[in-house]
């Protein structure tokens, strides 16, 4: 079956008062910190939701404008930290805020099964572009061959800790083809390492560098591994152009 990966996890905040939180941005399973800001492109989302509940994503940027997330990361409103490595030191880190109409989930997405699970934001104010705030290059329509080594990056409790990282953490993951993937559409990974619970959002990077997928789901199989599915990017890339030039 599938299943997004909610749980209750728990940051010490500033003040050293902890707060419940719903995070699909998860568990990176085998990864190590990423040397900071050696992705700029890395956006962490605070999702508002209905009742005051807070929530969390990761996406990523690949304009001043315009983010990329996964559709089931849909919200009232959100937070979105730019430029972010530690989570409790942010005095470089740009936040800006995008009301729920900037949202532009695709239009074929579908919940059930996530299919199409990718989503533009549009920033309320553009991103001031630095060291520590680049966008990334999206894969094109014609890079439809499967790529071979690539890397998934956030903001995650480990294998060892239910609680999150404040740090950057990223893990390389080989993709393979599976019956459920090629029906389905998407890339997918079933390494040891991976987004193991979440990351939703984030950007599968590949070889060259661009963003290739976006982390979405998973499944289990009948040994309680898990199948990792990223949405496919150069299959999206119409609908992605067409929504950063229209709007």
């Amino acid at each position: 079956f599938y299943h997004i990966f909610y749980s209750n996890l728990y940051w010490l905040l500033i003040k050293c008062c902890k707060i419940s939180i719903s995070f699909h941005t998860g568990e990176i399973i085998g990864g190590h910190e990423a040397v900071a800001h050696s992705r700029p492109y890395m956006v962490l989302l605070e999702m508002h939701r209905p009742g005051g509940q807070k929530a969390h994503c990761d996406g990523f940027l690949v304009n001043e404008h315009f983010v990329v997330t996964a559709a089931h990361c849909q919200a009232e409103s959100y937070r979105v930290f730019l430029g972010l490595h530690n989570y409790n030191k942010q005095n470089d880190v740009q936040h800006v805020n995008v009301p729920g109409e900037n949202a532009f989930p695709q239009k074929d997405y579908d919940q059930a099964e996530f299919k199409n699970d990718i989503m533009l934001l549009k920033l309320s104010t553009k991103a001031v572009l630095n060291k520590n705030v680049k966008p990334i290059d999206l894969a094109d329509r014609d890079d439809r061959s499967l790529p071979k080594s690539c890397i998934v990056s956030g903001w995650g409790s480990t294998e060892n800790s239910k609680h999150p990282s404040p740090k950057l953490l990223e893990v390389n993951v080989t993709l393979v083809k599976n019956e459920m993937c090629v029906k389905e559409n998407k890339y997918c990974s079933k390494d040891k390492g991976g987004p193991g619970q979440g990351d939703s959002g984030g950007p599968l990077v590949c070889e060259d560098g661009k963003a290739y997928g976006v982390v979405s789901a998973s499944k289990l199989n009948p040994d309680k591994s898990a199948i990792y599915s990223y949405t496919k990017i150069p299959d999206n890339r119409d609908w992605i152009d067409c929504i950063m030039k229209h709007n």
